[in-house]
């Protein structure tokens, strides 16, 4: 679906305003109207245009200000000054501080009609050499890869960043939520605001409360002062609820009564405070499940799940593997004194064979080990040690040590141990046949990531065949 462009038109005259929608419905555009500056600053707040169509001469302040907000926030709206004839200096002042044309009052609906186009022709070829730099950079707002899979996630944090809406990104651990959720707040309104991230299950339940909304001197034991809370650390800016689904039922009710009434109280507090933030959660669940599980309140899934962002695994990614690894191999050699500056082949092809469970995260920890212990200007397939710690996990080791007679179960003394694997291909083996087949339904049941059965069953069935041969 396109997404239409958006203009803001910055007019206090009706007569004039509505000369505007009449024109400028040609163009297929949604249209924006404030009559005054502040009422332009509030829609700035909000949404950011693809032009704004600024009359210089406002009731409550000089259109200039808009335009200096435009620029102090680096908004990339085209702003096009309409000034009277004996303004024509400061419509002139304006193109220097950045506007993209002006026009004289009055001027013919054509004018209008041109110059506005070719404002939205400007944007849109700005949009397009963002993206050509994406594909030739493999780089966006900090995130690095330019894989379809992540194409599709720097398109959904462009058109959701301009407003207030909620991101609900998932995704496995280790793919880069907290940097996306950085990148929609960097590129939004409220970019000039603080960004402030909270773990949901990092924290424990009774301390989750006052790290959300605050306390005050005496609220619990230990309270001994006054102390803000994340809502208030992150005004005018934005509040990331990483791992949202950990977060405990009770607190749960009371964040969604601040997300409907914009208050909150801290804790033994009885003043009542405005949650000025924009809000971005994170988890490594399945919300939906969650909800169906009873760990997640429906009411409060349909606040946040409002604008969807699925962050794509590693494995699935393609070539922004080698990618991240080049990246990721330049930073830790500068900062460890080490001359590495490329991949051996067989670096490589190991790099691409191994799935990756733990995603940009793993990568992060292989390589730096890999840096940190070796010399050299390549690293090869040797220094990549971590990758066959990693590859020895129970149930690999197990398969490895057992032959298929013996590995039922072991006696030790009186009493039977049945190996780790075993016990973890039974449960999910359950698990996917009491759900019919339906493995993202197992997973949730199981609380792991739906990957993790894929990954098990191609193992085991390799192992099958293995033993067959």
């Amino acid at each position: 679906m396109t997404t239409k462009a958006r203009l803001l038109l910055v007019e206090d005259t009706p007569s004039i305003l509505r000369l505007y929608h009449e024109v400028l419905k040609k163009l297929d555009v949604e249209l924006l109207d404030a009559d005054t500056c502040a009422r332009a600053f509030d829609s700035l707040d909000a949404t950011i245009p693809d032009v704004v169509l600024l009359d210089i001469e406002l009731p409550d302040a000089s259109g200039m200000e808009v335009l200096r907000l435009i620029r102090a926030r680096k908004l990339p709206s085209a702003v096009i000054v309409v000034t009277s004839h004996g303004s024509v200096k400061l419509a002139v002042e304006a193109m220097r501080e950045g506007a993209y044309d002006f026009m004289i009052k009055p001027f013919a609906p054509d004018r209008l009609l041109v110059t506005v186009r070719n404002a939205l022709e400007r944007r849109q070829l700005q949009t397009l050499a963002a993206a050509n730099e994406v594909a030739r950079e493999g780089a966006f707002n900090g995130l690095i890869g330019a894989a379809l899979p992540m194409r599709a996630v720097y398109h959904v944090i462009e058109n959701a960043a301009a407003s207030r809406a909620t991101v609900f990104i998932t995704g496995e651990s280790g793919t880069g939520k907290e940097l996306c959720a950085q990148a929609i707040h960097q590129l939004s309104p409220r970019r000039g605001g603080p960004f402030a991230a909270v773990n949901c299950g990092a924290i424990p339940g009774d301390l989750m409360e006052s790290e959300m909304f605050g306390h005050v001197k005496g609220a619990f034991t230990g309270a001994v002062g006054n102390r803000e809370g994340a809502i208030t650390r992150a005004r005018g800016g934005t509040l990331f609820l990483d791992e949202i689904c950990e977060m405990d039922l009770s607190l749960q009710v009371k964040l969604l009564r601040v997300i409907q009434s914009g208050e909150f109280q801290k804790v033994g507090g009885s003043e009542v405070e405005q949650a000025d933030v924009r809000y971005v959660c994170a988890t490594n669940r399945d919300p939906w499940r969650e909800v169906e599980a009873g760990r997640f309140r429906e009411d409060l899934y349909y606040r946040l799940h409002v604008v969807p962002c699925a962050m794509p695994p590693l494995r699935e990614r393609g070539d922004d593997l080698l990618l991240l690894a080049r990246h990721f191999l330049t930073l830790y050699a500068a900062e460890e004194g080490k001359q590495f500056t490329d991949f051996a082949d067989d670096a490589v092809e190991a790099l691409r064979r191994y799935p990756w469970p733990g995603n940009i995260r793993e990568l992060q920890n292989v390589l730096r080990n890999a840096v940190l212990f070796n010399q050299g200007t390549r690293v090869t397939r040797a220094m990549l040690t971590r990758l066959d710690a990693a590859a020895a996990v129970p149930h690999s080791s197990t398969i490895a040590m057992l032959s298929p007679a013996q590995n039922a179960s072991v006696d030790v003394g009186r009493a039977k141990v049945r190996p780790l694997w075993l016990i973890e291909k039974e449960a999910i083996e359950q698990a996917v046949g009491l759900c019919g087949g339906n493995i993202p339904r197992a997973a949730a049941l199981l609380e792991i990531n739906p990957s993790t059965i894929y990954r098990r069953k191609a193992e085991w069935e390799k192992e099958r065949l293995l033993s067959a041969g």
